[in-house]
C-alpha cells in the first residue's frame, strides 16, 4: 500500500508540547472501521491550554486534522498529512449541574446521558443512541431517536487555529441538519447541554428503549461507521438505498449492512477505497434509480492510496 508522502524529521519541526507527539503513527486501531492509513504526526494534547499553546506557535502551513471517537469517519489508506490531533485523556471531565451538564469533547456520548440521567436530569437521553464523542456531537449537530445537540446546545469552547479560546453559543454555530459553522480550523474542547430536572425511572426507561432500539434495528457489534448518508427531506436513505437494490452489495471487505442499509460494514479486511468505493456505488444505483443524490453523512479525510499528493 502507498502512503502520504512524509516531510522527514517533522517532529522536529513541530511546536513542544505536554501532551504525546507520535510521528507515523496507526490510525486504524482508532476507528471504528479499523481500516485507514497513518497519521504523518498524532498529537494527544494533555489539555486546553497545551493544544492553545501548540496551535499558537504551529505554521498556518501545516494541515490540521481533528479526531474524536472516530466513530463516523473513514481515514483514507493513505494516510494524513500535517498534524492530526487527538482529544482523549484531559478532554473527558463531565460535571453534572442543576439544569445541565458540560462535558469535555472527548467524553463519550452515552457516558454523559448516563451521567445526567444519574442525576435525574431530562432532555439528554438521545445521547445513548449516538455513538461518539461530545465533540464530534457538537461539531455534526449528531442527533438520534428525537433529539439533537441544537436541542440541548448552551455554549461551547473551541480552540482556533489562532490558538485563541473561544465560547459560542447557538446562534453564532448556527446548526443546521448534521451541521455546525464552527470557525475554520476550531477544535471544540468543552460543551454545555442543558437539561432539566425529571423522573429518573422514566429517564432510564426511555434510555433502556433507545439501546433495545438500536440494538434491533443496526449493526452495533459490526466494524461500522454509523449513519453513512444523511436522509434527503423527507425520505430515509436507507429505503432509498433499498428500493435501489444495494442491501447486502459487496466491495473487496465492505459490505453493506443486511440489518441497516444505511451502514457500511468492514467485514474484516476491507481497504478505506473499498468502504469509500461501495459508499459511492451505493449513491450511483440510489441516483439511477430514484433520482436523488445522496450525501454522505460519514467524514472521510485523507488521501487515497491510489493516488498520493504531495503538501501544498
Amino acid at each position: 500500500m502507498m502512503t502520504a508522502p512524509r516531510v522527514p524529521n517533522f517532529l522536529s519541526t513541530l511546536p513542544p508540547t505536554r501532551g504525546r507527539l507520535a510521528a507515523d503513527a496507526p490510525l486504524a486501531p482508532f476507528t471504528w472501521f479499523r481500516a485507514g492509513g497513518p497519521a504523518e504526526a498524532l498529537l494527544r494534547p494533555a489539555d486546553s491550554a497545551d493544544l492553545s499553546a501548540f496551535l499558537a506557535e504551529l505554521p498556518h502551513t501545516v494541515p490540521v486534522h481533528v479526531l474524536g471517537a472516530c466513530s463516523n469517519l473513514i481515514v483514507r489508506d493513505g494516510g494524513l498529512l500535517g498534524v492530526t490531533i487527538r482529544l482523549a485523556r484531559g478532554f473527558n471531565e463531565i460535571v453534572v449541574e442543576a439544569d445541565g451538564v458540560v462535558a469535555g469533547a472527548g467524553a463519550m456520548d452515552a457516558t454523559v446521558a448516563e451521567h445526567a440521567a444519574a442525576a435525574g436530569l431530562a432532555g439528554l437521553e438521545f445521547l445513548c443512541g449516538v455513538p461518539g464523542s461530545i465533540g464530534g456531537a457538537v461539531a455534526m449537530n449528531a442527533g438520534a431517536y428525537g433529539g439533537d445537540i441544537s436541542a440541548c446546545f448552551d455554549w461551547a469552547e473551541i480552540v482556533a487555529r489562532s490558538g485563541e479560546v473561544l465560547r459560542l453559543d447557538s446562534a453564532a454555530l448556527a446548526f443546521a441538519y448534521r451541521h455546525a459553522n464552527l470557525p475554520p480550523g476550531g477544535v471544540v474542547v468543552r460543551a454545555r447541554l442543558r437539561a432539566t430536572p425529571g423522573n429518573k425511572s422514566a429517564i432510564a426507561a426511555r434510555m433502556a428503549e433507545i439501546r433495545a432500539a438500536r440494538e434491533a434495528s443496526q449493526p452495533v457489534r459490526a466494524r461500522t461507521g454509523g449513519s453513512t448518508f444523511r436522509n434527503p427531506n423527507g425520505m430515509k436513505a436507507w429505503e432509498l438505498i433499498d428500493a435501489a437494490g444495494c442491501r447486502g452489495l459487496t466491495r473487496g471487505g465492505a459490505q453493506v449492512s443486511q440489518k441497516h442499509a444505511n451502514f457500511l460494514i468492514n467485514t474484516g479486511d476491507a481497504t478505506s477505497a473499498d468502504l469509500e468505493g461501495l459508499g459511492e456505488e451505493v449513491r450511483r444505483r440510489v441516483f439511477a434509480a430514484s433520482g436523488v443524490r445522496l450525501e454522505w453523512e460519514i467524514k472521510r479525510m485523507g488521501i487515497p492510496a491510489a493516488r498520493p499528493e504531495a503538501r501544498p
